[in-house]
């Protein structure tokens, strides 16, 4: 992506948000927060990160959101309903995806359904096939710990230097919950935080002393905390 220099916008991801209107299935907001229709049905780029369990305050109150992170023509957010057929179509492509396929640019589309229903389909750009999934057994699927799943696959394809997480079909949450423990250790051991440290920030943070005792949402936004500390020391 080319860095233009002078003056210009502040270099800040664009938020796209998925909602079905007459004639598009998302938008942008303006600075002055109006809704900007996007009227082309995909975007195509790099899958950087994926949030999945972002608390946002609405006009009805806090609601769960997953934030979608895209390097296009440049750094995109898509946004949509944690509980949304977005989302969870999102994050059934994401799942059947390979990591090999993750490293490369993928088309993210908008489909409109039934009412005000939208769904998500993920091509390859270069061969133009859709990642096929199936809706079979969706009321059963536990979309918390395939989130996770999904999650840990797109960060394990951003650190590279770190060692590789196995994530398997067969994967449960409580095998999950001790990967993002595992996790947790290599960040804690390249910032050389003590256990007292880690304990002091528990108890302040969560009210909680230990890891162990820390959901799966607090342990991941732990984890986001210590990446954020990593990178912060990077630039310092």
């Amino acid at each position: 992506m080319e860095v233009k220099l002078g003056f210009g916008a502040v270099p800040r991801p664009q938020y796209v948000f998925v909602k079905k209107d007459n004639d598009h299935c998302w938008y942008m907001l303006s600075e002055n927060e109006q809704k900007i229709p996007i009227y082309d049905k995909a975007l195509t780029g790099v899958i950087t990160e994926i949030k999945i369990d972002r608390q946002v305050e609405t006009a009805f109150g806090r609601v769960g959101k997953i934030d979608l992170s895209i390097l296009a023509d440049k750094p995109y957010i898509v946004r949509s309903g944690k509980d949304s057929y977005f989302s969870k179509s999102l994050l059934l492509s994401l799942d059947a995806l390979t990591s090999e396929q993750l490293r490369n640019p993928l088309t993210i589309s908008v489909s409109p359904g039934d009412s005000n229903v939208v769904f998500c389909n993920i091509y390859e750009p270069v061969t133009y096939r859709s990642v096929g999934v199936s809706w079979d057994g969706h009321n059963e699927i536990d979309w918390q710990t395939l989130g996770q799943k999904v999650s840990l696959k797109i960060d394990r394809i951003q650190n590279l230097n770190q060692e590789p997480i196995q994530i398997s079909t067969k994967t449960t949450a409580s095998e999950i919950h001790a990967v993002l423990i595992a996790q947790s250790n290599t960040y804690l051991a390249q910032l050389n935080w003590t256990p007292e440290q880690g304990r002091d920030y528990l108890q302040q943070k969560y009210g909680k002393r230990s890891r162990l005792q820390l959901t799966d949402t607090e342990i991941l936004d732990f984890i986001d905390y210590l990446k954020l500390q990593l990178t912060q020391n990077c630039s310092t």
